[in-house]
């Protein structure tokens, strides 16, 4: 069980472990061995997290979100399999605290003056700019 904070905690069987060979520098360990680590959290069926909280985490995991509504973390960064299968519980857990968290609405603010008056001025001149451009009469 992975837990979360204080109410979530992932269970054991929402998470799928498979360890694959890793790609990259490693010598001959790296042909023989499967150390890398692709954990498979099935986020969309998981009971314990609340429906925001999923839809959170969907949009932070990105690419990462499968059709099938789960997380898969794939990680090869040690040459032990140990301890990349830590590294991919603790990113998950670090996924899933961010999508706890509602962002902040955003409280829109009028404009200053100045910019008001920075931003129109700006647009006077592009159009005095392009004003300028055009056909050439000869005859001025």
């Amino acid at each position: 069980m992975l837990h979360v904070d204080d109410e979530i905690a992932i269970e054991d069987w929402e998470l799928t472990e498979q360890f694959v060979r890793a790609s990259g520098p490693g010598g001959q360990n790296v042909n023989k061995v499967a150390t890398a680590v692709e954990l498979r959290f099935e986020a969309e069926r998981s009971p314990n997290l609340p429906g925001p909280v999923k839809t959170r985490l969907k949009r932070i995991a990105g690419r990462r979100w499968t059709s099938d509504g789960a997380v898969v973390l794939k990680v090869d960064e040690t040459r032990s399999q140990a301890r990349n299968r830590e590294i991919a519980r603790e990113r998950l857990v670090e996924l899933v605290r961010r999508a706890l968290t509602a962002p902040k609405r955003r409280i829109p603010t009028r404009p200053t003056r100045a910019s008001e008056r920075r931003r129109k001025d700006a647009k006077a001149r592009r159009s005095r700019v392009k004003a300028m451009r055009g056909p050439v009469n000869p005859e001025e």
